[in-house]
């Protein structure tokens, strides 16, 4: 076996930049805060406790629902050191982040930072002492992410969300940090807040003056949200309908200053169902137009969920609300009906994420469980033409199947499973390698397929990537003049020189737009596609396989590894094509 067996890291962390470390960011953490389950805390990672390992029950130390510290303080000190290297990529990454992707813990942390952060537009006086100019004011982006409005949108802040902000920047050791940054005052004991008091206040000001909106959002459940919202802003309701909708008494302030909703509230109250039938319940579900959010704690014990129940519940779910509910909808029968199937398949073809795998081990039926990975297939297609949209893009995976790979092959092909399916099979090239290259196709464009396909794949042999190459180029694969080409290596990048695969790439006429590394290591790895990359200048991007086990994780790494440059770079130093995309993001304005 030909081997670089030496543990080469990227690039130092002195030498690594802005934009590196916001790919890593992306690359490399599902960015998940709050959880709404029990976990164990193992050495700073989450996992559920009521799956968790013997080992890791042993070792884990148990957190409750909420928050997860030690994952806010990562995402947060790595935002804040990208910001501090180049403030400006982090503004248009925090637009991104909520107009361009659902990553919604990450919404929340980003808008914290531009929240409290030091450019604020304060003026800047010349040597005269006068006003020369005003600094940027990047704290309006994250007032900006607060108040953004996109009807029946989930690329806004929900109002959870908005809390979690002040949630996230109260934790001490965040306010360490931005204390630490200079964001706040050092000596004072109160965690700095910036904007967020002022912009809390705003939001909520917008829902009391279109009450349609504040009784809609608590239809949705969140009415115990946002007394917590007003409280924690200090917000002072224009007239007292804004108390009358929340069902929330009020009474004088120990200083004496409350002037407004103290009395002739006619408070609105969810009143349970009891006593009444189930026809009853479905009456008053419809003139009331009432969500499942809001019916499900009211439901007398000796009625519960009916079938009948849940059906006029089901206009109020959205596609990922249905995708969630399978068994539930199984269960009770209802997925036999014409009108709800057709409605929960077209929600399988909108998903964005891959959580259908986990629901699909909760459901009877085969054929259901097939639709679930279906919507599961459908999220990773949904991820690939939204990054290739604007240019035509094709691919290349090399899987490195030589004997340095023993023990890490399974974590591959389970990996590759959840991707494949994702690529048209015209634009998606396939070959594994040892020393001899072997083009592989799947049969279909699904997971079954691939995973059929890679079934037979066995670690053993020497390391040659250059003999996948060769192995393509065989069997006819061309690159059309104009389309960008990104190849994505799995394995541990043991190999031959990389600059014996660079030298490949051009022999047999592959001119590459961006390399990336699906990181999956046995035992020692090396540096032969990291440093092929440098070779040719192109981008080069890794994440470790075990990222995919997150459901949340597989379209995003797609959206950023498929992002290839608008034009190949010709110095060492290669910004990716999905960075480019993060800065022509337009930045956010307050409305």
């Amino acid at each position: 076996m030909t081997t670089q067996t030496q543990n080469t890291n990227p690039l130092p962390e002195a030498q690594r930049g802005p934009a590196e470390r916001l790919l890593d960011l992306v690359l490399g953490g599902s960015a998940h805060l709050w959880h709404n389950r029990p976990g164990l805390d193992v050495n700073g990672t989450w996992y559920a406790a009521a799956h968790a390992t013997p080992a890791q029950k042993a070792s884990g130390r148990p957190v409750k629902p909420g928050l997860f510290v030690p994952a806010a303080v990562k995402l947060y000190r790595q935002l804040l050191d990208i910001y501090k290297l180049n403030a400006e990529l982090m503004a248009h990454f925090a637009s991104y982040a909520l107009t361009q992707t659902d990553w919604r813990d990450l919404k929340v942390a980003t808008c914290a930072l531009m929240l409290v952060q030091g450019h604020a537009g304060q003026p800047v006086r010349d040597d005269h002492g006068q006003v020369a100019f005003h600094d940027d004011d990047w704290r309006a982006i994250g007032e900006a992410m607060v108040l953004h409005y996109e009807r029946k949108s989930t690329r806004m802040l929900a109002p959870k969300a908005v809390l979690r902000v002040a949630e996230l920047l109260e934790q001490p050791e965040i306010a360490r940090l931005n204390r630490e940054a200079g964001f706040g005052d050092p000596a004072s004991r109160k965690a700095p807040l910036g904007r967020w008091k002022r912009v809390a206040c705003k939001w909520l000001a917008a829902r009391e003056a279109n009450l349609p909106m504040l009784q809609g959002l608590v239809k949705a459940g969140y009415k115990e949200t946002l007394k917590k919202l007003a409280r924690k802003a200090g917000y002072k309701p224009a007239a007292q309908g804004f108390f009358e909708v929340l069902g929330w008494k009020q009474k004088q302030s120990a200083q004496g200053h409350r002037t407004v909703g103290l009395s002739g509230l006619t408070l609105v109250k969810r009143e349970r169902f009891d006593g009444l039938s189930e026809a009853e319940i479905c009456e008053w579900i419809e003139s009331e137009r009432l969500s499942y959010k809001e019916v499900v704690g009211r439901l007398p014990k000796d009625v519960g969920l009916t079938p009948a129940i849940m059906a006029v519940l089901l206009p109020s779910l959205s596609d990922r609300d249905l995708r969630l509910m399978t068994p539930t909808l199984e269960e009770l029968g209802l997925l036999a009906e014409p009108s709800v199937r057709a409605r929960w398949e077209k929600a399988v073809q909108t998903a964005t994420d891959q959580r259908a795998l986990n629901i699909a081990k909760n459901v009877r039926s085969e054929v259901l469980r097939q639709k679930l990975e279906e919507a599961s297939d459908n999220a990773a297609r949904n991820a690939v033409a939204e990054a290739t949209a604007e240019t035509d893009v094709r691919v290349m995976f090399l899987i490195d199947k030589s004997g340095s790979m023993e023990g890490a092959i399974e974590n591959s092909k389970e990996a590759l499973a959840r991707i494949l399916a994702g690529f048209p099979m015209e634009k998606l090239h396939i070959a594994a390698f040892d020393t001899m290259g072997t083009v592989l196709k799947p049969k279909a464009a699904n997971r079954t397929a691939v995973q059929h396909m890679l079934a037979g794949l066995k670690a053993s042999g020497g390391t040659t990537h250059a003999a996948a190459l060769q192995a393509l180029h065989r069997d006819g694969v061309r690159v059309p003049e104009g389309a960008k080409l990104v190849v994505i290596v799995v394995g541990d990048e043991a190999g031959e020189a990389g600059d014996q695969l660079a030298r490949a790439f051009r022999d047999f006429g592959y001119s590459v737009a961006a390399m990336a590394l699906l990181v999956s290591v046995a035992g020692a790895r090396g540096n032969t596609v990291r440093t092929c990359a440098g070779q040719l200048k192109v981008p080069f991007s890794e994440v470790n396989v075990d990222q995919f086990a997150d459901p949340y994780q597989v379209p995003r790494v797609l959206k950023a590894l498929l992002d290839a440059p608008a034009a190949q770079g010709v110095t060492t130093t290669v910004q990716s094509g999905w960075v480019e995309r993060v800065m022509r993001t337009p930045l956010l304005k307050v409305a």
